[in-house]
């Protein structure tokens, strides 16, 4: 088992990566949805090998699984 983070298709995620969202996500706490086919730009891996930290719209600290995502 190794601790690298990847997308939904197998891809390595690095910081600074850019992702595309796959899927409607809402979120938590807010009216708000992060619509498929968002591109979000400079991703910060956590600690946790399925989830990263990014910052989409005006909604910062937010912490995205990566089964919902794919490398741009």
């Amino acid at each position: 088992m190794s601790d690298e983070t990847r997308d939904t298709n197998g891809t390595v995620l690095a910081d600074g990566d850019n992702v595309t969202v796959i899927k409607d996500l809402k979120v938590k706490g807010t009216s708000s949805t992060i619509k498929r086919g968002t591109l979000v730009k400079g991703i910060r891996l956590t600690g946790n090998p399925d989830e990263i930290e990014c910052r989409v719209d005006k909604i910062k600290g937010l912490v995205l699984r990566t089964e919902f995502l794919k490398k741009a």
